[in-house]
């Protein structure tokens, strides 16, 4: 896969920033080296920090297909890795019993052939025929239980899966996998060490204020100063959901689409998601004069 992104740091940070993302040094270099050794890499980070987004744009700039499983609560081996299709099975077995019972008993292995497999993301990815390996975004792996985690393990660790019926699989070239937590658990140490680890922080506010620049070139000084200072202010606020970068650049938008100088606090939902946020700042005038 190495041959497909830009061989060193620098060039990586400069495609990524050509795809309005703005990667820091750290960022760019244990990106460079998850590609270089094949390891996939873990970002952690608060919601709205650029986890996600970093994976999409890894496909676009690599020209690879991006392949996502949303983890979940209860999320099992059957909705990441592979299932059988039961209504066409079924209509299968249908189709044998109009036959001959000989026929029937002879074929009957075939229900549990390619024909009938669905391939889910995990298999997707490691049975790809795609010229550049995809890259696997293993979203928000912290919301998935401990069973869960426990399988990712072993196929992070071989890239292969055994499917009872017909056999292992094996990744011919592996897929680039990052996986991200918004850390609303502790993720287990052996997970961790299969992986290359980066914690993406809040931007500095001048920091936040280029990638507002970045995403939205049309956008006035003074929207992107503006909503930039107002984004700090509420991160210093005990709030249940603080606003990340995404919403940042949402208000900016917002502003563009009224007036430079509307009320901010009218337009307050567009950064804060919580009733209960939303009347803390209000009450506590933290915009006033914003």
């Amino acid at each position: 896969m190495a041959e497909q992104l830009p061989s060193s740091v620098d060039d990586l940070a400069t495609s990524l920033r050509e795809h309005a993302y703005l990667a820091d040094r750290g960022l760019a270099t244990v990106l460079h080296l998850s590609i270089v050794l094949e390891k996939p890499l873990l970002l952690e980070g608060e919601a709205g920090v650029g986890k996600t987004e970093l994976a999409k744009v890894l496909a676009e700039l690599s020209g690879a297909r991006l392949i996502r499983l949303q983890c979940y609560e209860g999320i099992d081996v059957a909705h990441a890795l592979y299932d059988w299709s039961y209504s066409r099975q079924l209509l299968y077995i249908r189709t044998l019993e109009a036959g001959s019972a000989q026929d029937a008993r002879e074929t009957l292995h075939e229900l549990f052939s390619r024909e009938f497999l669905e391939r889910r993301p995990l298999l997707d990815a490691i049975e790809h025929d795609d010229a550049i390996p995809p890259v696997l975004l293993i979203d928000e792996i912290d919301r998935a239980d401990d069973e869960f985690e426990a399988f990712l393990l072993e196929f992070l660790a071989d890239f292969a899966i055994t499917i009872p019926e017909l056999g292992t699989i094996t990744a011919r070239r592996r897929p680039l996998v990052v996986l991200t937590s918004n850390r609303t658990r502790e993720l287990h140490d052996a997970l961790k060490r299969r992986c290359l680890y980066h914690w993406i922080d809040y931007p500095t506010r001048e920091r936040e204020a280029e990638i507002v620049r970045t995403r939205l070139p049309d956008a006035p000084e003074a929207i992107v100063r503006r909503v930039c200072a107002a984004v700090a202010r509420l991160r210093r606020e005990e709030l249940y959901k603080v606003p990340g970068v995404g919403e940042t650049i949402t208000w900016a938008r917002a502003l563009l689409a009224l007036d430079p100088e509307a009320d901010l606090e009218a337009t307050l939902g567009v950064a804060l998601k919580v009733r209960e946020d939303l009347a803390r700042v209000r009450e506590r005038g933290v915009l006033e004069g914003a």
